[in-house]
Formats: structure tokens, sequence, C-alpha cells
């Protein structure tokens, strides 16, 4: 075994010298590695010999409570630990313990950790975080995604691949059946699939799931950790939508906003649990989000803000020393939270089943909490904050619990990112209280490590036993339902569902309504709700099931039926609004709400006069008088006027008078044996796609299979004779609504498009519509961008023409000037006839005044050998959303060329992002 060395933490000595590291020998828990200096060794060699002197910034008041009382005496720098001697500076309550599963340098920063059917750990590796003070190259594609195994059963990951590599800051890791997974990255609008085919580890294929799921700005304000819900629905930090797969393509369904930013997770009763990041605090609890957000302002106990952690002494909180408790420099009031759990394992302690942990990493602390429901109503409360303390809590100052799960082991993982910085460069500019600090002790020398870590306890080991549900049929699957360990039980009922197998359904019948086992009936049930197969008369039985916990489950999976069409569980869910559990009649009235039950609101007055308990007056009162929600983190939709309202609305009586006896009410479409009466609606891509390709099918209709489907109507007759405005308005509402977001089409496109397809006389075939419909093409590797400048769009960005695709933006960086041009070389020639981006007033991570960024006149060019081109389109800017369309035209080169420069104005930029070309493809 390597020698490695040995040196204690900075809070209270002084740095060794290096002949006295070298002496003492200890063996790291990891893989052997090659000869050379260890990770931890690298950064302590970085460190300045020579101590700093920090000085106040020239405007810094000293006797303001934000810097009163700040010491700025030359410190020795924080040094980092090898994980045995982190090891030892844990508080953890009596019995528990802490040891180390996987640590650098086989992982450099981790974010996040998910497992898969087999238990295999799939780490996401935030490697661009924080790697000097000022946040350089934050959008550098050198982060990964790898996945590691415990092939020898000892507790520790000791096999591992790079599973995806060169990600520009991805926000979650989500796997996705078998060696394949769901991510993102920063600043993109698109989730990707992402496949190993060949079983080496890899993935070596790259798939689109879904878009729209994206934002841009500060890393720490995108969205994160997509996660699979009981409900099956997948669900997200920010987002205020759910997204599932169906054989039609992904669908989309809004919810509240959850206000969450690092973390996702559900109890034992399907309740997704939201993490905030700056306040520190769970952001959204209450009820499923799904029925929209409740803010109930008692959902804290008193005292809960208040962290107790060790003392760290460095006193590093971006606060100010008003943030700072002393003598021990620890933090005062929580101010950053990052990932939750659910604990639902089986092999820690009964008293922690079922309880909420959560990570502040700036105070070095992982929190446990009580759930108290009161008449249907939630608070939080600290564990440990009589004694003022909290569950774990550590003295390295390098510490930072970011994510926490239940394991396959039936354990609790913590990961530790352990690092110097852990807030983005933003809040730690030069002069700022938080800057001194780091530079005080270095912090910004302490990066690239990273550690996960396994909770234990002395009254039982981990769970030994190996998860191999991929090499497991769906009726083996079946019995993992009812497993002590919450983690089995998600998963085998996630790959039941995916799997498809509708052989298993009378199993899972028979479980969801005999099982003595309530969370393997619900699991069962679930099931089948995921497969398709949920009927009408088992929800009406379960509805009146002796355990109110089932009822409920009944209730929210009854929605699903309901939507299909069998509107007889009205009675039943009206029954439930009597029902002697509070919780019961909490949910029958945000189930009947979210289906827009008749006589909701009478019935919900009803309700309200006979149960007087707090929560059914609360929700109750929710429901009769929606209160306006805002929310920072909303990804704003398309826009509605009042004059779009009109239109929306007679949109709607066409869809419900015409279009539902084949569509379906929601737009997912009528059931007709095995098949469907026609193509879904709901979160259709082609239906949020291009336009014309809606105004083509209302307009002149289209018949035989779509995509190597048929479809029982066989036939969508054309309307070529209802006016203009008739086929914008029906256009428009299923574009808009059905769980689409799209924008709206007008009278003018469908003229347009009827002057253009007058020829058309009978109805399209899938294929010949297809192929005279723009459609988007994806920007490949293949794809040589250039331009005349390559100014970045952000702090942290990286000069790259590809920005111009995304939502980090592409910028000249100075005054718009003839000549100034953007091009795409595609790898062959190209029909192109369509040009969209958006012109932000956003300029290297600032805001700009109200200035108009978009290009004053311009001149659309194509060339098939980049050197004698052709005017296509000539135009001059005149708003932020530009679409550009042209006479199709085949291309191998496609540029947009400035044509003439900016008199008498600001220094105003030429600035573009999410751009999108459009094509016909034969």
């Amino acid at each position: 075994m390597t020698k490695k060395a040995k040196y204690r933490p900075c809070c209270n000595t002084r740095l060794y010298p290096i002949f006295l590291l070298l002496l003492i020998p200890f063996f790291q828990n990891c893989a052997p590695k090659e000869k050379g200096p260890t990770p931890v060794e690298t950064v302590i060699a970085s460190m300045d010999s020579v101590l700093p002197v920090i000085e106040l910034p020239e405007n810094a008041d000293p006797e303001n409570r934000y810097w009163k009382g700040i010491d700025l005496e030359p410190k020795e720098p924080v040094l980092p630990l090898y994980p045995e001697e982190q090891q030892k500076l844990f508080i953890l309550p009596e019995g528990y313990g802490i040891e180390p599963v996987l640590s650098e340098p086989q992982i450099e920063q981790p974010g996040a950790i998910s497992f898969d059917g087999n238990g295999r750990m799939y780490v996401l590796e935030l490697r661009s975080y924080m790697l000097t003070a000022d946040s350089d190259n934050t959008l550098e594609p050198i982060s990964r995604i790898s996945r590691w195994e415990d092939k020898d059963n000892d507790g520790v990951y000791e096999t591992g691949t790079t599973f995806v590599d060169n990600l520009i800051f991805p926000r979650f890791v989500l796997p996705y059946g078998k060696d394949c997974v769901l991510a993102m990255e920063s600043d993109a609008d698109d989730v990707y699939k992402y496949t190993d085919t060949d079983g080496d580890g890899k993935a070596d294929k790259k798939e689109f799931f879904t878009n729209k799921y994206g934002r841009s700005g500060n890393v720490e304000h995108q969205q994160s950790f997509m996660y699979w819900g009981m409900d099956n629905w997948l669900y997200s930090t920010m987002n205020a939508f759910r997204v599932k797969e169906t054989p039609d393509g992904v669908i989309r369904e809004k919810t509240g906003f959850n206000r969450a930013q690092w973390g996702v997770t559900h109890d034992d009763d399907g309740k997704l649990w939201f993490q905030g990041g700056s306040s520190g605090l769970p952001s959204y609890f209450q009820f499923p989000i799904v029925y929209g957000t409740f803010d109930y302002e008692d959902q804290f106990a008193e005292g809960f803000e208040v962290p107790w952690g060790a003392p760290v002494k460095i006193e590093d909180m971006q606060g100010g020393m008003a943030a700072i408790r002393r003598p021990d420099g620890s933090l005062n009031r929580v101010t950053g939270s990052s990932g939750n759990d659910v604990y639902r394992g089986d092999r820690l302690p009964k008293e922690v089943y079922g309880q909420y942990f959560y990570g502040e990493p700036v105070a070095r602390i992982v929190r446990q909490i009580n759930p108290v429901v009161r008449e249907g109503l939630t608070q939080l409360h600290n564990v440990y904050q009589d004694q003022k303390s909290e569950f774990l809590k550590s003295t390295d100052p390098l510490f930072r619990p970011v994510d926490m799960a239940t394991a396959p082991d039936g354990s609790m993982y913590i990961v530790d990112m352990y690092h110097g910085i852990i807030q983005e460069g933003q809040w730690a500019q030069k002069g700022s209280y938080l800057r001194a600090k780091i530079e005080q002790y270095q912090l910004d020398k302490v990066i690239r490590l990273g550690r996960v870590w396994r909770i234990t306890h002395n009254d039982m080991e981990r769970d030994k036993t190996q998860p191999r549900m991929f090499e497991e049929t769906p009726a083996e699957l079946v019995e993992h339902l009812g497993h002590p360990n919450g983690w089995w039980r998600d998963k085998a009922q996630q790959l039941i569902v995916m799997s498809k197998d509708l052989s298993v359904v009378p199993k899972l019948e028979a479980l969801a309504k005999n099982s003595k086992n309530p969370l393997e009936r619900t699991h069962a049930l679930w099931s089948l709700e995921g497969l398709g197969a949920i009927s009408g008369n088992l929800v009406k039985s379960l509805l009146a099931d002796s355990n109110p916990k089932i009822r409920i489950q009944a209730l929210r999976v009854g929605e699903s039926v309901y939507k299909k069409g069998d509107k007889s569980l009205t009675e039943d869910f009206y029954k439930l609004f009597e029902d002697e559990n509070v919780d019961v009649v909490i949910q029958a009235m945000m189930s009947a709400n979210l289906l827009k039950m008749p006589s909701l609101k009478q019935n919900i007055e009803k309700a309200m006069k006979n149960n007087k308990a707090k929560g059914v007056q609360f929700v109750g009162e929710k429901l009769l008088e929606p209160p306006v929600i805002n929310s920072f983190f909303i990804n704003a939709g398309p826009e509605i006027t009042d004059a779009d309202k009109e239109i929306l609305e007679e949109g709607a009586t066409i869809f419900n008078e015409l279009c539902v006896t084949c569509h379906g009410n929601n737009g997912t479409g009528i059931a007709v044996g095995d098949g469907l009466m026609a193509p879904p609606l709901a979160g259709s891509l082609r239906v949020q796609g291009h336009p014309d390709y809606s105004i083509k099918t209302v307009l002149r209709g289209m018949t035989g299979p779509m995509d190597g489907k048929t479809y029982a109507g066989g036939i969508m007759v054309g309307n070529i004779e209802q006016s203009d405005d008739w086929i914008a308005a029906i256009v428009s509402y299923i574009r808009i609504n059905l769980t689409n977001e799209a924008p709206m089409v007008t009278a003018e496109d469908v003229a347009r498009v009827r002057a253009a397809t007058a020829e058309q006389t009978v109805p399209y075939t899938y294929s010949d519509l297809m192929a005279s419909v723009p459609q988007l093409l994806e920007p490949t590797s293949n794809w040589k961008v250039t331009s005349s400048h390559k100014a970045p769009n952000r702090i942290g960005g990286k000069a790259s023409t590809l920005s111009a695709f995304n939502l980090e933006g592409w910028t000249t960086g100075e005054k718009q000037k003839n000549g100034m041009y953007f091009q795409v070389e595609f790898p062959e020639e190209t029909k192109v006839t369509e040009l969209h981006f958006i012109c932000p007033n956003v300029w290297r991570g600032r805001r700009l005044p109200p200035l108009d960024t978009f290009p004053r006149a311009f001149e659309i060019q194509v060339s098939q050998n980049g050197t004698s081109w052709s005017t296509v389109y000539e135009g001059v800017g005149e708003e932020s959303d530009m679409k550009l369309s042209f006479e199709p035209t085949s291309a191998k080169f496609l540029r947009i060329e400035l044509s003439k420069n900016i008199e008498g104005e600001d220094e105003i930029p030429w600035t573009m992002r999410e751009m999108e070309i459009y094509g016909l493809i034969q």
C-alpha cells in the first residue's frame, strides 16, 4: 500500500514541516493508485507559504455589523484531510458512525448521487465548480457523470467508469432503466437520454428526451434534481410542471411552484419534499405539489432557522459578522441548503424512519427533521434543537454536505463535496467580506476533492444483498414491492412500469386488494397506474378501504381513471368529503379540485361547514379563493393578452364540441381496444413544434398511420371551409393547453398556409405532411460554427459561437458594425427556410439597461462553397424575438451579417441566444 501523509485540521494548529508530513504513514481507504502525489498532497503543494495580510476594503465601515469584530490577522491556510482523518472530526448521536464509500481521486467535486436497479451508484461530478474565487471557467465542458460498483461487496465502491464525459455543469442524473440515465447541462433547454449500448460502462448513445426544461442565469439559479415520483411522473426543482414518457412521446402537466433549488425526495405516501437553496430551509412539502402551492405560515417550529454547527472558527459566512455566532465561528442562521432525503431504509434505528434529512453546507451540518402533523397540516421540528445540536456536524471546515440518499444497503449516504468555497463567485467578489475570508484562509486552493459517506449504527449491519433487478423478470420485481427498504420498493415499481409487461397485472391487483402490508399495497397500486392497467372498479373498492392511507392513494390513482373518462367516480370522491379522517377529506378536496368536478364549490363549502379541522379550513379557503402565487423560479410561458383569452375561449368551445370524441377530454386520446381513436395531443412535440404542422393538419386533414402507428379513427378530416379565425382559435387552443406550451398562431398565419397549400385538395399522409413542414435542425458536432466575434456572454463562460444555440447566448461584445457576422457550415447540403433567435439585454453576466440588442439591419446569405454568397432575406430588427422566414433554399453555408453601422446610439452589442434553424427534411 502507498504511504500517505497525515496532518491536522488548520483551525487550531500550525503548518507542519514537509519532512514531518512524509514521515507519518497511514492508509487511504480507496483503490490502489499509481505512485505520485495524491490530490490532497497536490492541494497542499499549491498553498502559498507566505501568510496573507488582509485589509478591509476602502468602502468597508468597521463599525457596521457586517464587518464589526472581523479578524483579518494572517492565518495559516485550511488544509484538506484524508478521509480517515476527516472521519475522526465528525460528531454524531450516540451509537451512530460514518465511513467512506468513495472518495477522490476516483471522483472530484461530487454534487449528487443516484442508484440504478443493480445498485450501481451514479455520481454527478461538478468538476468546474468554484475552481477560483472568481468562478472562472464554470461553464467549461469538464464535468462528468461517473458510475461506481462495489463488486467485492466490502462496502466500498472500487470499480468505476466515466459514464458521460465533457459536460457543462450538469444539472442532474436520473437512472432510467438498464444502462441509461437522463441528464441535462447548464444553460440548456433540452433533456437527453444517455445509454450504454455495448456494456462497457460508457454511454455511447445520446437521444433527445424532452425540451423546454431549462433556464439561463447563474448556475445556482437553474433547475436540478430530476426525480421519479411515486406517481410515475418526473419532477425537478424550480420547474412548475412535471413530465412523463408515454408511447406517444413525453407529456407535461403544470404543477404548483416548488421554489426549490437543490433537492427532491418523497415519503411513504408519495408526497414530494423540495429543498430550498439560499433560504437554508425546505421549500415546499405541505401537500403534493401537483395540487398547487399552499403557503402555510406556521410550517416551521420556533427556532427552526437556527443551526447548531460545530466550532469551525474561520467565520467564512457570506452574511458577514452579523451571521456568525461567537466564539465558535459557526453560522447563527441557516443560509444555504442542498440535498435532501426522507430516510426510508431498514438499517438505521426505527426512530429515524420517515424523518427528513437535509444538508446545510455553509454550517457544515446535516439536519434531522421531525414532521409533526396536526389537523392535516405539517410543521417541521429540528430533532436536536433542544440540545443545541444537529444530527451530523464536523469541526473540519471543508465538510460540505450537498446531497444524501437512502441507499440499497438500507443505510443513508452523504455526499460531501469537500471544498474550500461553497458560494458561487458572484457572491464572493473582491471587496466582499466573504472574499476577505477566502483569501485569509486560502479556501480557493482547496479544489478537486470529494467524498461519499455511509451513515451506520452499532446495532445493525448494512444489508449486503446486492440488487440485480435488471436480471429479474417483472414478476420477480413484484416481490420487492413489500421490501422494508423504500429504495427497493421505489426501484422495483419504476422498472415494472418501464417494462410495460401486463402479465403482472393480476398479481398486482391481488396485492393492492389483499396484502397486509400497506406499503406493498401502495406500490402495487401505483405500478398498475403506471402500466395503464388501473380499473375503475378497483379504485372504487379501495376508496372504501378501512385504512385511511389506502383511501388517500385510491383518490390519487383515481384521478388517472377519471381523466380517461370514468366520471362515475364523482360520487365516490364527494363521499370522502365527509370522511372521518382529516387527511382523507383534504385529499378528496384537492383531487376533486384538480379534476374540476361539477358542483365543486358547493361540496367544498359543505365540507368546511361539517369539519372544523384546521387543515380542512385552510385548504378549503385556498381552493375557493386561490391566491396569486409569485415565484422567482418561474419559467414563464407564452404571454396571454385579453384578446388572446377570447380566442382561446373560442378554441376551447371548438375542441369540446368537435375534438374530444376522438382526442379525449384532456387530449390523451380515446381508448379503443388496445389502441387509440386518434393520436394524443397532450404534451405533443409535434403540436408544440412548427405551427405549420397543426395548421396544415386542421386545415387540410391527414390520413393513414403516423410513425408506423395506426389509429382507429383512420382519418383527420380537413376544415377548409372554416375561416382563418376559426382555424387559428382551435390550433392556438391545443398549442397552449393540454399540457402544451407553445405560442399562439394568428389568422394571418392560417391565411399564409391556406394560400401556400391551395393545390392540396386531399388529406395529407403523415410522411408528406412532415416533408412539407419546416423541421428544427439540431446542432451536432459536425456543424462548424464561426463568427466575427467571440465575446463570452456570461461570467465564467467560455467564448463560444455554440452558445448562440443555448440559453447562455453569444454576443459581439461591442457596438454593432457593418460586416459583423454569424455563420454555420453544415456537414452536407441542407434545405433551410427559417432562422429564429432571441436578442436579450444581457451581456457578460450583467443585465443591461433596457437597450435593444437585436441587429439593426442585416442580411441572411447562403452559399454552397463559402465564397460565393446569395442573399435570401434582407431585414431590419424591430423586436427581441426574431423569427425570419424565406423560401426553402439548399445551402452548405448559412450566414447572418449586419449591413449597417449603428449611428448615434450607445455601445449596443448584437446578442443572440436560443437560435433555431429550420429546414425541410425529405
